[in-house]
């Protein structure tokens, strides 16, 4: 470990120079991390701000994209639910008329019924919705994080190079 320099790393990704670092040879670079001395990621590091703001980039697409959806998600909930209250009011309506027959108001309040199961499942179907959306976030910041500690060669449970346990 620690054997590999900064020049023999670049001619391993087939590189002139940092800037030349593209988002397909991040993986190869995050991949040869653990085989730098320490001070050798840091330089790197200090000269390759660019990869922290690729795996920001990645995200900020993911939270618009997310964004974007619940905002869709929130104005396809909204007319449902409008639409549905216009229906029980129209059925309140009806149900306040004075001729209707005893089989017509019980029509009535079946359907009122079967509106209010409606908008109950809406319901239920949005939060699932919502909660994969929030699991999709998490799953991209934690793969973010995952590919931060990858790149400054650390380990999540494991000790340092020397072989001393820094969690102590």
């Amino acid at each position: 470990m620690g054997d590999v320099n900064e020049a023999e790393l670049k001619r391993k990704l087939g590189i002139p120079n940092w800037r030349n670092l593209s988002k397909d040879k991040v993986i190869k670079f995050a991949a040869a991390m653990p085989e730098m001395a320490t001070e050798v990621r840091l330089k790197l590091i200090e000269q390759f701000p660019a990869f922290k703001d690729l795996g920001k980039a990645d995200i900020d697409a993911v939270a618009e994209a997310h964004k974007s959806t619940l905002a869709a998600n929130e104005n396809s909930q909204n007319r449902f639910y409008q639409a549905s209250q216009d229906q029980r009011d129209a059925l309140r309506t009806d149900l306040g008329r004075d001729d209707l027959t005893w089989e017509q108001r019980e029509a009535l309040h079946d359907r009122l019924d079967q509106n209010v199961r409606q908008v109950y499942e809406k319901d239920s179907e949005s939060k699932q919705f919502l909660g994969a959306g929030m699991k999709l976030v998490a799953a991209a910041g934690a793969a973010a994080l995952g590919l931060g500690v990858v790149f400054v060669g650390g380990k999540i449970a494991g000790g340092s190079e020397d072989g001393s346990d820094e969690s102590r």
